[in-house]
């Protein structure tokens, strides 16, 4: 499994998504889209031209899923799903 949060500093439901991702106990990896050049465009492109953040691209063997602006729970039972997949790297 493969997590990317696309995020920025200012933003209190990134802060949130992260938090879940640092409880669920993923290896994650974060992109700025205030601080990394093109970083806005790849998440647009990747989540049907939405601005909104956070933006967390999760991929495994079984697909990809994005998800724009997600609550705890949705979050939470997205990993979960991609952990039965056998395919997940818990830190």
């Amino acid at each position: 499994m493969r997590v990317l949060g696309y995020m920025t500093d200012w933003c209190p439901d990134c802060v949130r998504s992260l938090r879940v991702l640092q409880q669920a106990g993923v290896e994650y990896s974060l992109i700025d889209i205030d601080e990394t050049e093109d970083a806005e465009v790849a998440m647009r492109n990747v989540n049907g031209g939405s601005g909104k953040v956070p933006t967390i691209v999760i991929d495994t063997s079984g697909g990809r899923r994005v998800l724009v602006e997600p609550g705890d729970d949705e979050l939470m039972e997205a990993l979960h799903h991609a952990r039965t997949e056998g395919e997940a790297t818990v830190k």
